[in-house]
């Protein structure tokens, strides 16, 4: 089985309030210099069957019209090549 990720982030220019926060506690916890914090979602869909390019087109689709809200956000989709390579 192969192991395809989707990333999903809040595009740049979209407030990230949830990043903000974790920006603000890092000092008060002792983690200085991170200058920005942007907070997301990763998806790992196990994919049964042949990682063709059908498969990663259909994945493309599903990230784009239910995993991700393409008018805030931007995401990325790959092929975990690690997990492949143990298959």
């Amino acid at each position: 089985m192969a192991r395809v990720v989707v990333d999903v982030m809040l595009k740049p220019e979209i407030l990230d309030p949830q990043g903000q926060a974790v920006q603000r506690a890092l000092p008060r916890l002792g983690f200085e210099g991170i200058a920005d914090v942007r907070q997301g979602k990763r998806f790992e869909l196990e994919v049964e069957g042949p990682l063709d390019e059908a498969a990663l087109a259909r994945i493309h689709e599903m990230a784009g019209t239910f995993l991700a809200n393409t008018v805030i956000e931007d995401f990325t989709v790959r092929v975990d090549d690690a997990v492949r390579a143990e298959s």
